[in-house]
């Protein structure tokens, strides 16, 4: 697991309405070989393109169901499709998933090549996969709406060589095999000794960590329970401070909120998305945001990249 890379891809960062330069939500995220998208707005194949990742979509998650966060499925469904795609795709989404899916199946007349399977989630629900776990919270938007906790495994700690070798342990596999937590016994000083991985391995690390909100008022006390400490948090900021009302009426939150949320989670970076079609510069968005909360603030453009390091 220590070389999967993490990538988040921001294909779409923009409100409920598409402008010019924002595309409907999407956010792609990719570890190793495993590619897993949220949301998936109109346009989100021309995004893939642009971008070039390519289609080979594992599992989609959807957090509710305004057009702007799932149009883009019906397309790349049928893309997925004419190019030869057998392996099942599951969506996973709030209430009403399975309704979805089942019009999914009929909207077109083509044969799809492949299962499509449909999986609804609540408040707590997770998803495991190969290192990692998706995790479902409720948010604030006046609907059933989810937001999603991707969060690695626990690495094994630092590996102690110079303690290994006044153990015994001579370099080479058996490193590799207390590294994967085998005991083992070796030779020292003419005697037989056990030695456990507890012996030359340091205390376990955590793994990575991405939330992302989709569209929510704020709801700081949810993420200072799922988000704490997280490496990313994708947050709404559809509004600048100055729109609090408005942000409030249509259930969304304000660039301030997102950072004060931040802030009270404790979170390394923190991605302003689903920036209203009003704006044509998020400066303030992140002004605002900085006020509340002293870690790195972007705004991301669509088609922006970003790696998610290990910790040190």
């Amino acid at each position: 697991m220590s070389g999967e890379t993490l990538h988040v891809h921001f294909l779409g960062t923009a409100g409920a309405l598409p402008t010019p330069q924002r595309n409907p939500s999407c956010i792609m995220i990719r570890r190793g070989s495993d590619t897993l998208l949220f949301d998936c707005g109109e346009g989100a194949q021309q995004q893939m393109m642009r971008a070039r990742t390519g289609f080979c979509v594992d599992a989609i998650f959807v957090t509710h169901w305004h057009a702007d966060h799932f149009l883009g499925i019906f397309g790349l469904v049928q893309t997925l499709s004419f190019n030869g795609r057998t392996q099942p795709l599951t969506i996973y989404g709030p209430s009403w998933v399975h309704e979805f899916v089942t019009t999914l199946r009929h909207v077109g007349k083509f044969n799809c090549g492949f299962t499509l399977d449909s999986v609804e989630l609540s408040d707590g629900s997770w998803i495991r996969f190969d290192g990692y776990t998706i995790t479902a919270f409720s948010v604030s938007h006046g609907m059933p709406a989810l937001g999603f906790v991707f969060e690695e495994d626990q690495r094994p700690g630092r590996f102690d060589r110079e303690r290994a070798i006044a153990l015994g342990v001579p370099a080479g596999p058996l490193f590799g095999r207390l590294q994967r937590g085998e005991t083992i016994t070796v030779e020292n000083n003419g005697a037989q000794q056990v030695v456990q991985p507890s012996d030359v391995m340091g205390s376990p690390r955590p793994g990575r960590k991405v939330v992302y909100t989709g569209d929510t008022g704020p709801v700081p006390q949810r993420l200072v329970a799922v988000a704490q400490d997280a490496d990313l948090l994708i947050h709404d900021a559809t509004y600048d401070d100055s729109e609090a009302g408005r942000a409030a009426e249509f259930y969304h939150a304000t660039a301030g909120q997102a950072g004060e949320a931040a802030a009270a989670a404790a979170v390394r970076t923190l991605a302003l998305i689903h920036i209203s079609s009003r704006y044509t510069s998020s400066d303030a968005h992140i002004a605002d945001a900085r006020k509340r909360y002293s870690g790195t603030v972007i705004a991301p453009q669509d088609l922006d990249m970003i790696e998610v390091p290990f910790r040190p």
